[in-house]
């Protein structure tokens, strides 16, 4: 039986080699980590917490809608002011016990072992920074408003000068109105407001040109008599600042009531020339992605905005990463919109997930049951080849 013998011991390596390998992959600290803490971080951050997913959401604390008074066209919660809203849903969502928040400023991302988890480094209390790993990422980083330098304009953003006339117009309604902004955003403007504002003077800022007049009749055809039809005027002189004569806030209103008006008050100084007294602004800026996080991780930006897939959860060019709320370039920004592209993606995520994981748990099936069976297989070799009890090589029983 010698021959057995060194039959047997020749095949140990081959069943050596078939044993499990062991997994390098290092231990993922959350199924997911949410970027940002507005509207569209938490909605996306209740829905993953309603089934119970591993999640931290980290908070830079800075919001685009901050300086606003309050926030309206959200059911609900109508005439309330920002930092109430996501208090009372902090508050909510701190009721679930797989999801945490927390302050900080995510610095990099990078995806690992082909996008299979990314580490995510960020800043947060003290200095500290720290690096944490998740399998998905979730980018909820909003928009920042490219505000010129016009003294008086940041000062009082928010407070009677705003972008949005469904967040803010109701307030300001029938009272005079001037719109900031290029000549080419005056015809789109006037459209928005005609049922609230009818005293309109737009202050184009140097910006009427011959060559802006002919875009804009281009995208707006006859625009000129249509302006002429409601009465808006077109001040073309250049703003030297904007001075504020009343704040509109009314500290005696009801509190419970939705929407009251607001009377502010401020001076138009130009270059040369008379001054000029509106009620309130509204204005057409440019923004830019707040963070550029979402880009330097390799999210391809679709003019300004982070390009998503609307039929894949709104997932990037970058897979594991998606883009919510208003960094995202499905073209709305507004708080309504910021929920449902949270909960939109929090949906899909979640079943990508299990996907994922039923496909490695499917595949490891698979190796362990050709395991068993190469096992198997090499026991019947031994108790073939080793022979009995009494042969002189006789190496015991099979105990691999």
């Amino acid at each position: 039986m010698w021959f057995g013998a060194v039959t047997v011991l020749s095949v140990l390596p081959w069943l050596a080699s078939a044993a499990p390998v062991t997994d390098t992959k290092p231990k993922i600290d959350y199924d997911a980590i949410i970027v940002g803490g507005g509207p569209s971080g938490l909605a996306a951050l209740s829905a993953l917490a309603r089934v119970r997913r591993n999640v931290l959401l980290v908070d830079s604390g800075v919001y685009r809608n901050g300086p606003t008074r309050h926030m309206h066209d959200v059911l609900g919660f109508d005439g309330v002011r920002p930092a109430y809203y996501r208090w009372a849903a902090r508050e909510q969502i701190s009721h679930y016990d797989t999801v945490s928040m927390t302050n900080g400023t995510v610095t990099n991302i990078t995806a690992q072992e082909n996008n299979t988890y990314f580490t995510v480094t960020g800043t947060y209390q003290d200095n500290e920074e720290k690096t944490l790993t998740a399998r998905k990422v979730v980018l909820g980083t909003g928009l920042k408003d490219l505000l010129p330098d016009t003294p008086g304009l940041i000062e009082n953003w928010g407070q009677g000068i705003y972008w949005c006339p469904w967040c803010d117009g109701h307030e300001h309604a029938d009272q005079s109105i001037g719109l900031l902004g290029p000549l080419t955003s005056v015809p789109g403007t006037v459209r928005e407001i005609l049922t609230l504002n009818r005293d309109i003077i737009a202050f184009v800022n140097g910006t009427d040109t011959p060559s802006n007049r002919e875009a804009t009749e281009k995208d707006s055809p006859r625009w000129q008599d249509y302006l002429n039809l409601h009465n808006v005027t077109v001040e073309n002189r250049t703003i030297a600042s904007i001075e504020r004569l009343k704040n509109g806030s009314n500290p005696n209103a009801d509190p419970s009531l939705p929407s009251y008006p607001e009377y502010d008050l401020f001076r138009v100084h130009f270059t040369d020339g008379d001054s000029v007294t509106r009620a309130a602004f509204l204005t057409s800026f440019k923004h830019e992605q707040y963070s550029k996080v979402g880009e330097e991780a390799g999210v391809v930006l679709y003019g300004e905005k982070l390009g998503v897939d609307p039929t894949k959860g709104l997932v990037t060019n970058v897979p594991g990463i998606y883009a919510i709320g208003d960094c995202n370039s499905d073209n709305s920004t507004n708080v309504p919109h910021a929920l449902y592209s949270g909960k939109r993606t929090a949906v899909f995520l979640h079943v990508q997930l299990e996907r994922e994981t039923a496909n490695a748990e499917l595949a490891g099936l698979n190796k362990t049951l050709h395991t068993r069976s190469l096992h198997e297989e090499v026991r019947s070799l031994w108790d073939h080849m080793n022979g009995g009890k009494d042969d002189l090589l006789y190496a015991g029983p099979f105990e691999q």
